[in-house]
């Protein structure tokens, strides 16, 4: 049975992994959180970004754009 075809899909990223998603600067992963416009989790202490916040947001820049 392979693996890879078994996983779930991945629902959290870590600020590092937001900002290789989105191609934006660290400064800037932070300034969305900040503004609201990306939702973040805590887990101990990890902030993670939700991918359906991710999701949404790229989703807005398209109906914007």
């Amino acid at each position: 049975m392979d693996n890879a075809s078994t996983k779930a899909p991945r629902m959290l990223y870590s600020i590092n992994e937001t900002v290789q998603i989105l191609g934006v600067q660290r400064t800037t992963v932070y300034e969305l959180i900040g503004r609201g416009e990306l939702e973040t989790v805590k887990i101990g202490r990890r902030t993670l970004v939700p991918a359906d916040s991710i999701e949404a947001f790229v989703a807005g820049l398209r109906r914007a754009g």
